[in-house]
């Protein structure tokens, strides 16, 4: 059996037992009509900042990206390591940014689902609490997950094992820039 097979397909059962967490958080009632509207003032609050975040960060990850393409490669390979870096930062930058932004719609939509749930129990309002925190948990291994995979095979079948790995840091660099950025 190809060991390898199993990344993408772990990956994928990752990203649809999120999406079952979100779907059951968002199945719980957001409580009274003043615990909604302060809900949508705090998930419209959110979404404004990570708006002018991401735009603050495609400044960044656009320079990288030719900093990366022109200045990395150095000539001792067939192809650009340089430009194929750059690729795979972008790819790591665009799925961690992906998944921020899922990770912070669930946070602010389980907020006011946790606070109407706690008035019942305790226990309630924990499992909605944990489930938020899963669903962003398990988006960032999935896409990460897949990220590699698809990156690795297909530098693999352009340049190689050796070169693979190489051109890979470059999805580690993005993916983690866009969380250092996001803090």
């Amino acid at each position: 059996m190809d060991y390898i097979l199993l990344a993408p397909v772990f990956a994928i059962l990752a990203l649809l037992f999120a999406l079952y967490l979100a779907m059951k958080v968002l199945k719980q009632s957001r409580g009274t009509p003043k615990m909604i509207e302060i809900s949508e003032a705090i998930a419209e609050g959110a979404m404004a900042f990570l708006k002018r975040e991401y735009r603050a960060l495609m400044v960044f990850v656009v320079v990288l990206f030719l900093i990366l393409t022109f200045f990395l490669d150095d000539k001792s390979t067939a192809i650009n390591e340089g430009l194929f870096t750059a690729i795979a930062f972008v790819c790591g930058a665009i799925l961690s940014a992906l998944a921020g932004f899922i990770g912070m719609k669930i946070a602010t939509a389980a907020n006011v689902r946790t606070t109407h749930a706690a008035q019942k129990s305790l226990g309630s309002a924990l499992k909605i609490a944990f489930s938020s925190g899963a669903v962003m948990g398990l988006t960032v291994v999935g896409l990460g997950s897949l990220g590699v995979f698809t990156l690795f095979t297909v530098f693999n079948l352009m340049a190689g094992t050796e070169t693979a790995l190489n051109l890979l840091f470059g999805f580690s660099l993005g993916a983690s820039s866009i969380a250092l950025f996001a803090r």
